[in-house]
């Protein structure tokens, strides 16, 4: 099959929506399909790069911080995507790359199938000062997307659920995006890596180290995270922050007024993301803001245990005491945190439990169910538009 991808985010940029195409487009590829990209250039121009097309965008981070938005200067770009005629559109966002896969949807007569990455609710803070307007706005706007589909892509149930209460009547298939296990596996080149990490960033040999992987911002709950530590008393512990985002400044400030050990280490590659997981102890993280918590199963194939916040995303993957926690408040935060601190034993017993857990999102697994989807919907097609070639 030829398989386009519509997505306003695309490489270096490295979030769980980047993390999803990369590893559709690298299994869908490995099945034999062709597979071809439609992305947001960081300029005005649009140019392409191998089976990547890079259309012309300008900044709309006054919006959401690092979007963009497409220009109208991409005729060429689609009309060489049109003769090549896929046979299905994957779009994984809703603003900018979604029209372009409506508009070749329509004037091709071929299937929509949308991933609903994010849970636009949460983020209505970055639109309206009405969190009732936005979610009435959020509701209506989904709708609409939903409207243009052949099916919908929901990582959990959660989405799903959240989807139909929106009024959304579409096929919903419900696929969780899968993890690379083999990248966080160790190996003797990698523990030679984590070494010589350990020393970059002066490490303390003796402190449990608490990871947060992830984008920094209000929806986050970082800050949030940061008083739990805090108010769990021990001085034994080190947060180390990896990722970016507007609110890092106001969540290291916290940390040092809160006297938090921290180590602050900035974005990292993609191809760095699993050392970094390999160097923490546990997990943490305060957001309910997840669709599907992608960045928790790749802790879990990294062996590495978690405590987040309790979320029906992640129900039946992250167990009380085994191979982490999902906690409802801070009370129960610190005794988690406590326990997993003062056990050696249930540490490795949480490890290994974390490693064998993981071994449910592999991303074969994830590019089958895709490519069965793909293949139900061969049947489908879609209205050409009028006078459409």
């Amino acid at each position: 099959m030829k398989v386009l991808i519509t997505t306003d985010w695309y490489a270096p940029v490295i979030n769980g929506v980047v993390t999803s195409v990369l590893m559709l487009r690298r299994e869908l590829e490995a099945r034999g399909h062709e597979v071809r990209i439609v992305t947001l250039s960081n300029s005005i121009h649009s140019y392409k790069n191998g089976e990547v097309y890079y259309m012309g965008s300008v900044s709309a981070s006054r919006i959401y911080p690092g979007a963009r938005l497409k220009m109208h200067r991409t005729r060429s770009l689609l009309r060489e995507l049109a003769a090549w005629c896929p046979d299905v559109i994957h779009s994984q966002c809703e603003f900018s790359t979604f029209r372009v896969a409506s508009a070749l949807s329509n004037r091709l007569g071929v299937p929509i199938v949308h991933t609903y990455h994010t849970v636009y609710e949460d983020y209505t803070h970055y639109f309206s000062p009405s969190v009732r307007v936005g979610r009435y706005v959020v509701s209506a706007f989904s709708r609409w997307i939903c409207s243009r589909t052949a099916c919908i892509i929901a990582p959990t149930q959660k989405v799903e659920q959240l989807l139909r209460r929106y009024g959304v009547h579409c096929r919903i298939d419900v696929i969780p995006t899968g993890v690379d296990l083999c990248l966080f596996r160790g190996g003797a080149e990698q523990e030679k890596r984590l070494q010589a990490l350990r020393r970059k960033w002066m490490i303390p040999k003796n402190h449990t180290i608490l990871l947060y992987l992830g984008r920094m911002a209000k929806e986050k709950n970082l800050e949030t995270l940061i008083e739990q530590i805090a108010g769990a008393g021990r001085k034994d512990v080190t947060l180390l922050l990896v990722g970016d985002g507007p609110d890092r400044e106001a969540a290291l400030d916290r940390a040092y007024q809160l006297g938090v050990s921290v180590i602050y280490i900035g974005m990292v590659s993609h191809e760095e993301t699993p050392d970094y997981y390999r160097l923490g102890d546990l997990f943490v993280t305060a957001s309910t803001s997840e669709t599907q918590g992608l960045t928790y199963f790749e802790a879990l194939a990294a062996g590495l245990p978690v405590l987040c916040r309790r979320d029906s995303c992640v129900d039946g993957v992250v167990k009380d005491g085994i191979n982490g926690w999902q906690y409802e408040d801070s009370e129960v935060f610190a005794s988690c945190l406590h326990a997993f601190c003062s056990s050696p034993e249930m540490r490795r017993e949480m490890q290994k439990a974390a490693l064998q857990s993981s071994e449910q999102f592999s991303s074969g697994a994830f590019g089958a169910a895709v490519e069965k989807l793909y293949l139900s919907l061969q049947d489908h097609s879609v209205p050409m538009a009028s006078g459409a070639q």
